[in-house]
């Protein structure tokens, strides 16, 4: 009959006596508002748990990043002042003065097949740099007087940050190296820019840029050859030579520099290459930031700790959702699922502050150095994914207890 229900049929279609089984589901679309639901009312707590993560996170990118960058500003020093510089010396003598080379050391130098540059020099142990005549004797401040030639700014590829370097002439004139005019609060030349020098007036005609590789220069005031016989005593023995070399034959020629340097006592003299301390730094600071890359890894471990204790605490107050929703139709799955996502939520979000933090930091710090900003990607995708793993391990344990709460044992307890 038309218009008329069949018997054992209801509206839905649906024959009496089978029951209404509807699968539960959980849409994406609500996985992130119930994943957020404690989050948003306990907003304090998941904040300071959040900031646990964030400030691991953060120590490890500050740590890769500033690493980075030190080592790249490094790397640019060896680039630019060459790793192809050897100094020759015989070191030094009781009492600090450099022991002299013999004289013809410089010349013989010359002649090393490979070598493109020599620049002899001899430190003045009787002479002293004051800023005038009034300073007490034996108040040097560690600053010494060099002797050298015009050679040496090429050979070093230095630079003068004002006036201009020696020339052969026999005036009583003088170069100060960086550290010296800083300690003699000389920032600029003039014409009547003095200092007393081994007991006689000496003008200033141009201060140097820093040498990395060569810090003894930095620390002299430095005059010509001519005028260090004539007034300063000079005998003209070497003590320390400045050799530039071919950069693919630098180890061929610091193997014959000792016997070039002094043939009857090659053993007294010492070639060195400046750019090796440079290296060892980098070497430091890799080590270093190891080292505190494991003092950071330590701070995430404590901030895991942190978030996976939040978790069960909210679990255990949270009985009740659960047993609600469990009895609505929500598997244990679902419950599982939002807890999980509740903790991955927390430790992003503690992984995207600790990047910002780090990077902040690492800019700063390389700013105020004076370096170019260099961090690495790694830092940046491996710390955010280094913070979603934690996430799930801090969150793997309590997502599984709140799945297997019953509803009926959840309801009772909060009851």
């Amino acid at each position: 009959m038309s218009g008329v229900l069949e018997a054992g049929a209801d509206l839905g279609g649906r024959r009496s006596g089978q029951p209404d089984i509807r699968r539960s589901r959980l849409r994406p679309a609500d996985l992130l508002p119930v994943g957020t639901l404690g989050l948003r009312s306990r907003r304090l707590r998941a904040a300071l748990s959040a900031l646990g993560i964030a400030i691991g996170i953060a120590s490890m990118v500050a740590v890769l990043g500033v690493t980075r960058s030190s080592q790249s500003h490094l790397l640019a020093q060896l680039n630019r002042l060459g790793t192809n510089l050897l100094t020759v010396g015989s070191g030094a003598g009781l009492a600090g003065d450099e022991v002299a080379l013999p004289t013809p050391a410089a010349p013989m130098i010359r002649r090393v097949p490979g070598v493109l540059a020599v620049a002899p020099t001899a430190k003045i142990g009787a002479a002293n740099v004051y800023r005038n005549d009034r300073i007490p004797v034996g108040h040097t401040g560690g600053l010494a007087v060099r002797a050298c030639d015009a050679s040496l700014l090429d050979t070093l590829q230095g630079s003068a940050s004002a006036g201009r370097f020696l020339d052969h002439t026999g005036a009583p004139v003088t170069v100060l190296g960086h550290d010296v005019a800083t300690a003699l609060g000389i920032g600029h030349v003039t014409r009547d820019t003095r200092v007393w020098l081994g007991g006689h007036w000496f003008t200033v005609i141009g201060i140097l840029d820093p040498f990395p590789l060569a810090p003894e220069i930095d620390r002299s005031a430095l005059v010509s050859f001519p005028v260090a016989r004539q007034v300063l005593g000079y005998t003209g023995t070497p003590s320390r030579v400045y050799v530039r070399t071919d950069p693919d034959r630098v180890t061929q020629v610091a193997d014959v520099l000792t016997a070039t340097a002094n043939p009857a006592n090659p053993y007294s003299v010492r070639a060195s290459r400046p750019s090796d301390v440079l290296t060892a730094q980098i070497a430091v600071r890799e080590s270093m930031g190891t080292l505190f890359l494991g003092l950071g890894a330590i701070a995430l471990l404590v901030g895991t700790i942190g978030i996976a204790n939040v978790m069960v605490i909210s679990v255990l107050e949270r009985r009740a959702e659960i047993g609600l929703r469990r009895t609505l139709g929500a598997t244990r799955a679902h419950i599982a699922t939002q807890f999980l996502t509740e903790s991955l939520i927390l430790s992003a979000i503690g992984g995207i502050g600790g990047i910002l933090i780090g990077s902040v930091v690492t800019a700063a710090l390389s700013h105020s150095q004076g370096w170019e900003v260099a961090i690495p990607a790694v830092a940046l995708l491996g710390g955010f994914g280094v913070a979603v793993v934690a996430g799930v391990v801090a969150g793997l344990y309590p997502a599984l207890r709140a799945s297997r709460l019953s509803p009926t044992d959840a309801l009772r307890t909060s009851g």
